[in-house]
């Protein structure tokens, strides 16, 4: 694992796949806000007139010259929910990413949000 304050130096550096083929460019890093550890990543996807936000968990990642390589496919990358890219994530749409991943979701204690964006 790496600390959020490096992985934010990756911002605008490829996001490949576990086979090295390119998904996009790193965006944003999103942290769980029980940990502060970095989680998922927003990555630049699409065409370059519709470009669109769609999130990948950095729970996998390894970092290398000018790239992050994320745990999973192209595809299902491509096929996670998504947001504008000058959009928000809805604190009712973090649930739906999880699942996406198959990963477990689970709101704060108090309700509160998992995500942050760093």
């Amino acid at each position: 694992m790496f600390e959020a304050a490096n992985i934010r130096e990756w911002r605008g550096h490829d996001v490949v796949d576990a086979e090295g083929h390119k998904i996009g460019e790193l965006e944003a890093v999103y942290v769980d806000t029980g940990t502060d550890q970095p989680a998922f990543a927003t990555v630049t996807v699409g065409m370059p007139t519709r470009h669109r936000l769609t999130f990948v968990p950095l729970d996998q990642a390894t970092v290398g010259p000018g790239y992050v390589r994320v745990g999973f496919g192209k595809k299902l990358v491509k096929d996670a929910p998504w947001i504008d890219t000058d959009g928000e994530l809805p604190a009712g749409e973090e649930e739906a990413i999880f699942r996406h991943y198959g990963l477990t979701y689970q709101a704060g204690a108090g309700g509160e949000r998992r995500l942050a964006r760093r």
